[in-house]
């Protein structure tokens, strides 16, 4: 009867000993420097190593936590108003969280409440405004939470020092994109800027999307939008996403367009804008 001999098996030993030994590493894994995306992660015979499979679960919780986050508006609308400027709350047709999430299309539309509320506000105040800026939850309102602050701080100046007319911020709860389309057409304002937690991805929970429309209207199409993407510090900084923006919006009023048909060729253009 033959007997198996663990120590004449040095292969054995050395991954028994170093579990490490038993991954396959990646022909990528130099590449990983430059991306936080699941690249190069290696393999355990037809598996991923744990690391990489315990990372993709703790990525994964981040990003259902960010869609279900309970943002405290009343704290937010606090230091928001630390920027000096007037600030109008509103609510979307959807009544609470789950409402929002199995139902865009009441994200999409002021609730009965909130339009007439506006409607009050622009008839004891009867003006016109060059831009308007939304601040909505999105799918991530930690992203709101954590970021607008930040751009706003670095947008404001910008387009201030041009003499645009800008009407008081909308804070907007149960927000999807085009809830701003229906707040402009109230307050009759030429351009609407929504600030929104865009929908979290596996590296990057708490994203800030920004969606800007030239002449907004009920039922305005997305060809008819500019986005700014992925406004984070591992993404796109703020001080460049407000230059981005500022490039977009005085380029959409002397056009008088936004959209598909407005480019972003601000890449060139950054110190010399005036």
């Amino acid at each position: 009867m033959s007997t198996f001999n663990l120590s004449k098996q040095p292969n054995a030993i050395q991954a028994i000993d170093d579990p490490r030994a038993l991954v396959h590493q990646d022909d990528w894994q130099d590449l990983k420097q430059f991306t936080n995306a699941r690249i190069a992660l290696g393999r355990v015979g037809t598996s991923m190593p744990t690391n990489a499979q315990l990372a993709f679960q703790l990525d994964h919780a981040l990003a259902r936590d960010a869609v279900h986050y309970q943002m405290n508006f009343a704290q937010f609308t606090q230091e928001l108003s630390a920027l000096n400027y007037d600030l109008v709350s509103v609510k979307s047709a959807a009544k609470n969280r789950v409402t929002y999430l199995q139902r865009p299309d009441l994200g999409r539309k002021l609730s009965e409440q909130s339009k007439l509320e506006l409607e009050s506000f622009i008839a004891n105040n009867k003006q016109t405004f060059d831009l308007l800026i939304v601040v909505g939850d999105g799918l991530s309102p930690l992203a709101i939470e954590k970021r607008t602050q930040a751009f706003l701080k670095a947008f404001l100046p910008l387009v201030e020092s041009k003499g645009f007319k800008i009407a008081p911020i909308v804070i907007a709860e149960q927000a999807r994109v085009a809830l701003g389309d229906e707040i402009a057409s109230i307050l009759k304002a030429k351009m609407v800027m929504i600030l929104i937690g865009e929908r979290p991805g596996l590296s990057s929970p708490d994203s800030l999307g920004i969606y800007m429309t030239y002449e907004p209207k009920v039922g305005s199409l997305d060809s008819g939008r500019n986005c700014i993407s992925n406004i984070r510090p591992e993404g796109l900084p703020d001080e460049q996403a407000a230059l981005k923006l500022y490039y977009l919006v005085c380029n959409a009023f002397e056009k008088q367009l936004s959209g598909v048909q407005l480019k972003d060729e601000s890449i060139n253009t950054f110190t010399t804008i005036t």
